[in-house]
């Protein structure tokens, strides 16, 4: 399990490959200096609720993989959290799709 930290005081653990394929998505929003809301469900040990914080270009970020390999991307999934990402609800992570299937 990889680790996402927002402005070094909130993070959440998120899979590996899936936290590729949300670094792929947030770094190309802010490429174009868009901000939006990433939200993700909260672990059961901590109210199994939801976080939502707000990204901009001047937000502290850090993803930290616990793997050594970058993980091979899925052009599906990238394109299915760009969707996402660009709704007024921002960015969640959202299941890969499976073959065959698009965004």
């Amino acid at each position: 399990m990889g680790k996402f930290v927002y402005q070094q005081t909130t993070a959440v653990e998120i899979e590996d490959r899936a936290l590729a394929h949300l670094q792929v998505v947030i770094f190309d929003k802010l490429r174009r200096n868009e901000a939006f809301a990433f939200t993700w469900r909260n672990d059961p040990s901590i109210g199994d609720g939801r976080t939502t914080v707000w990204i901009n270009a001047a937000s502290s970020l850090v993803f930290q993989f616990h793997g050594s390999r970058a993980p091979q991307l899925a052009e599906e999934w990238l394109e299915a959290l760009a969707v996402v990402a660009n709704s007024p609800t921002g960015l969640h992570l959202v299941p890969e799709p499976g073959p065959g299937t698009s965004a």
